[in-house]
């Protein structure tokens, strides 16, 4: 099976070049948070900065119930943007300081965004290269994107949260007070941020993987990534050029943007539901899995209802069937609407052959509510 053995390759040179890259970066940025502070001054600058982490993944671990994406591939994401993109991004800013002269208030402003969001989306643009089986449209680049920002903010908190404390962030003489006006701005009022930008890049991602055009595929990261520069870029302007208006910025611009974007990755996460349901009713209709069964899957109420059956009923046992069942339908559903829309991954017929079979395997086993309990 070629595509089988390409899938593992990709794998296996994914895991290798992200893993070499987090150590690198992790080693780096370690050393960057150890010289930048006292012990006490780092524990408490990581503990606020972890005030914010818990909400926001959560938010995207919301977002993405209907295919939870690969547990592993969230944390590495989450690793990318706290010591990869971080660590790069310090270095390309310091090249760009050294050899070009560019001040602090420009490199914020312009340097910071660009190398910043460029180091960010290249996750993104690894998932897309080596994993794009793994996404399957705009949704999963929004969990990714979210995920790689996440992290960059996390480790970006801590090194500001110590040096508001220390007062090396040129904003006055420290304490305790600057500690928590940076923790309030950063981690209360604009946790979001980073997540924000980079879901720019992670949009044009999953556009690229919806299309069929090349130009698109090609395309379509850039203008996102373009978009998560620009955004980033006002943001950060804002706090260097915009004579005290910050607030007025964030109220107007960056407040309304935010909420926008949830309301798209809402609404994407609802067209997901309809997609499903349509291309599980094309596969029903090829006979690949009993129809009946659509509605306890692609509803998300109905399938924690049939969960709580399955346990009722089942115990453990039950309870994991019904996950492993619920979920192969769902994997086939996505993997029959990209077919369905012409974009099948190169795998296509291989990975469709091993969902039907741990459909067949699992159906026995399971049963919904009102139907007959399979004896065990």
């Amino acid at each position: 099976m070629p595509g089988l053995r390409q899938r593992r390759r990709d794998t296996l040179a994914f895991t290798v070049v992200v893993s070499v890259l987090v150590v690198l970066g992790g080693a780096g940025m370690l050393l960057v948070l150890a010289l930048s502070g006292a012990p006490r001054t780092m524990v408490t600058a990581t503990v606020l900065a972890t005030v914010p982490v818990v909400p926001l993944v959560g938010c995207y671990l919301w977002l993405d119930r209907y295919e939870p994406e690969p547990r592993r591939l969230l944390a590495a994401g989450l690793l990318w943007g706290g010591f990869v993109a971080t660590a790069v991004a310090i270095v390309l800013q310091g090249i760009g300081g050294l050899f070009v002269g560019i001040d602090d208030d420009t490199s914020l402003a312009l340097v910071a965004p660009l190398t910043e969001e460029a180091t960010k989306g290249a996750f993104l643009i690894l998932l897309l290269w080596w994993r794009r089986a793994e996404l399957d449209g705009v949704l999963d680049g929004l969990v990714y994107a979210g995920m790689v920002g996440i992290g960059f903010a996390f480790v970006e908190n801590i090194l500001y949260l110590a040096a508001a404390y220390n007062g090396t962030d040129g904003n006055g003489p420290g304490g305790t007070s600057a500690l928590t006006a940076t923790f309030v701005v950063r981690c209360l009022f604009s946790p979001f941020a980073h997540p924000f930008f980079t879901s720019f890049t992670g949009i044009g991602v999953g556009i690229a993987v919806a299309s069929r055009r090349p130009l698109v595929r090609f395309v379509a990261p850039l203008l996102g990534y373009l978009c998560a520069a620009t955004a980033h870029g006002i943001w950060n302007g804002s706090t260097v050029y915009g004579g005290g208006n910050f607030v007025l910025v964030y109220l107007v611009l960056m407040a309304p943007a935010f909420l926008g974007a949830v309301g798209f990755a809402v609404w994407a996460r609802r067209s997901e539901r309809k997609m499903l349901a349509a291309a599980l009713g094309d596969a029903a209709r090829r006979g690949l899995i009993p129809g009946t069964d659509i509605g306890w899957v692609v509803d998300l109420g109905a399938r924690r209802q049939s969960r709580s059956f399955a346990k009722r009923t089942g115990g453990d046992q039950g309870l994991r069937a019904m996950r492993d069942y619920q979920q192969a339908v769902i994997e086939l559903g996505f993997l029959h609407s990209r077919y369905l829309r012409g974009t099948p991954p190169p795998d296509f017929a291989e990975r469709g052959q091993e969902y039907v079979a741990r459909i067949a395997e699992v159906r026995p086993s399971v049963s919904f509510p009102g139907q007959v309990v399979p004896a065990r």
